[in-house]
């Protein structure tokens, strides 16, 4: 493909995820009250009373500005569009990024579509998880004479970063199987870099989680480096398989720029095809 096929194709696909962005937004915005507010505040709700400055009568976080809930809706439905739409762009992107799409690299796509999904549901649910056991504690530690009247931009703002710092946090290392599938990251690359994918790991949840307390860290960094040694264990199989390959073709010793060997010279038929051998009359 030339440089404007290439560019093309990207302008139609992501065309295509933007689009449903769009679609997932809409979705968001009406289900933003019937359920989804409810879900984001339900942490929130469920600390004990003495905690919340309204007592056990009322859960409501308060908006200090007239646009802020218009804006706070938006926001929400946003990103609850991106999530809803995931599936869709995600394919956009392997497909472009994956040349050709041949037989196998089908394959490839679903298997990558469907593991990124799963991946950030997981570590959305393992956030939620952290919240609820997490969130009593944050606030107690400010003492007994004191109670919370939390604003809503800045409370959902972060049960939202929470959640999508933990999905996508779970997908760097299937970023990394993706890399080795299409042979741009090798399994000696990963198993030499091992101690530093998993101390950059801790850093990484230690930066990247809004609470930055120990156990919300702990909480994103162990998952990330058990997925992590998983992907080092798959790109150990993908490698050896690839080296088989190489080898039965007997090819693997010429270069990227070097024309394969081939054998020019005719071939011998079968007796059974001669038409003198006396097995082929009638």
């Amino acid at each position: 493909m030339s440089l404007i096929a290439h560019l093309t194709e990207l302008r139609n696909r992501v065309a295509k995820a933007l689009l449903a962005i769009a679609v997932g937004t809409v979705a968001g915005f009406i289900w933003y009250d019937h359920g989804l507010l409810t879900f984001l505040t339900e942490p929130y709700c469920s600390v004990p009373a003495d905690l919340r400055f309204q007592g056990s009568d009322d859960c409501r976080l308060i908006v200090l500005d007239v646009f802020g809930g218009v804006l706070l809706r938006l926001k929400i439905a946003l990103i609850a569009g991106v999530v809803l739409s995931s599936p869709v762009w995600l394919y956009q992107l392997w497909a472009f990024i994956t040349p050709g799409l041949k037989r196998n690299e089908k394959r490839y796509t679903i298997a990558f579509v469907a593991a990124s999904t799963l991946l950030f549901a997981a570590g959305a649910l393992l956030a939620w998880i952290t919240l609820h056991k997490g969130l009593e504690l944050l606030l107690s530690l400010a003492g007994n004479e004191v109670a919370f009247q939390l604003t809503a931009p800045l409370y959902l703002g972060f049960v939202i970063s929470l959640l999508v710092a933990f999905g996508l946090s779970l997908e760097l290392p299937l970023v990394a199987v993706a890399l080795n599938l299409v042979g741009i990251l090798s399994y000696a690359t990963l198993s030499k870099s091992r101690r530093w994918i998993f101390f950059l790991t801790i850093v990484f949840a230690a930066v990247v989680t809004p609470t930055q307390d120990p156990f919300t860290m702990l909480a994103m960094a162990v998952p990330m480096i058990v997925l992590f040694e998983g992907s080092i264990q798959i790109a150990r199989f993908v490698d050896k398989r690839r080296a088989k390959r190489a080898a039965v073709e007997g090819f693997h010793d010429l270069g990227d720029d070097e024309a394969s060997p081939l054998d020019a010279g005719p071939s011998s038929l079968d007796d059974a095809y001669d038409p003198t051998s006396t097995s082929t009359r009638s």
